[in-house]
């Protein structure tokens, strides 16, 4: 079983990937939770949902977010009242996170609901949310204020400096056992190139999810989303440097290195890759840029193979 620690469009494309290169049933993806947020009363799973509707083929491909075609009168509506509408919601996906919802409140964990949502959307692959306990990303600004890992992403569009990310919640929360089992029993276990901040960060967060990942360290492998010293999409690149690390496949080893045992780098920065090693993990140098068909499956091939040894 191939199983991927996931979170955000990196690794809803690295998903693409997998299942292209393998059974579907043979991948899971083990998914943050930690961007999840209630609004307007409705129970939101952000990365959950990209991944389920980037693997249905249903993504709005120009956003990264959100269903294709969309319409928007839901939010004109709330709008007309003087609502706040700096989350979008289109009006099918609104259909989503009602169900969620209504699930939720009715009794049922996070997990049944998500294996309901992907089925209906012919998804043969498994998504599980790391935990059925909200954990949630709270981030401080750089005046002090701590505001939620959306109000920072998406109202403020990442574009202040951060001083301080926590994940609240998280010491009450447990792993949901079917994600904690899917870890243990997984042949190669794969870091998708994701914020290792805020997408990766919450997964491990989870007691006893690090320590499930680490005791497995040699079948383990990770892609750098830091290509070139820059993040391809969203603010990896700044938030490491905002929080001290280094921005660049050497800070992503650094933080990586005690959980895998190779890290995967784009061909742009092959000149760090004996920096890289001196980390004490291995560099393995090939195109991690998913924006040619082809280039996910052949990335998730070179991944697994890894995870054995093997340089492709």
């Amino acid at each position: 079983m191939h199983v991927v620690l996931a979170g955000g469009v990196g690794a809803a494309r690295y998903l693409v990937g997998a299942l292209e290169a393998f059974p579907p049933r043979e991948t899971t993806a083990v998914v943050n939770v930690g961007d999840d947020i209630v609004m307007h009363g409705l129970c939101i799973s952000p990365d959950l949902d990209t991944c389920t509707y980037t693997l249905a083929g249903a993504i709005d491909a120009d956003r990264g977010w959100g269903l294709v075609d969309e319409s928007w009168q839901a939010m004109e509506t709330l709008g007309s009242y003087g609502g706040d509408r700096w989350f979008g919601l289109g009006d099918r996906d609104l259909g989503t996170h009602l169900y969620r919802t209504d699930r939720l409140t009715a009794g049922a964990n996070l997990t049944e609901v998500t294996a309901e949502i992907t089925r209906r959307w012919g998804l043969d692959c498994r998504l599980l949310p790391v935990s059925d306990d909200p954990v949630r990303t709270m981030v401080t600004l750089h005046d002090g204020d701590e505001i939620s890992f959306q109000e920072y992403f998406v109202r403020l569009a990442h574009d202040v400096a951060v001083t301080a990310v926590r994940f609240a919640g998280v010491d009450d929360a447990r792993p949901s056992p079917a994600a904690l089992d899917a870890i243990r029993e997984a042949d190669t276990l794969v870091i998708a190139p994701s914020n290792p901040i805020v997408s990766i960060g919450p997964v491990l967060a989870v007691p006893g999810v690090r320590e499930a990942v680490a005791v497995r360290r040699e079948r383990n492998v990770a892609i750098s989303p830091i290509v070139g010293g820059r993040a391809l999409k969203g603010p990896a690149d700044r938030m490491l440097a905002e929080l001290g690390e280094e921005p660049s496949v050497v800070g992503v080893a650094r933080r990586y290195r005690d959980l895998v045992s190779t890290l995967i780098i784009d061909d742009v920065d092959a000149h760090l890759a004996s920096e890289v090693e001196r980390t004490g993990v291995r560099a393995l140098v090939t195109s991690t840029i998913m924006a040619q068909p082809g280039v996910a499956a052949e990335l998730a091939r070179t991944a697994v193979a890894a995870a054995f040894g093997s340089p492709t």
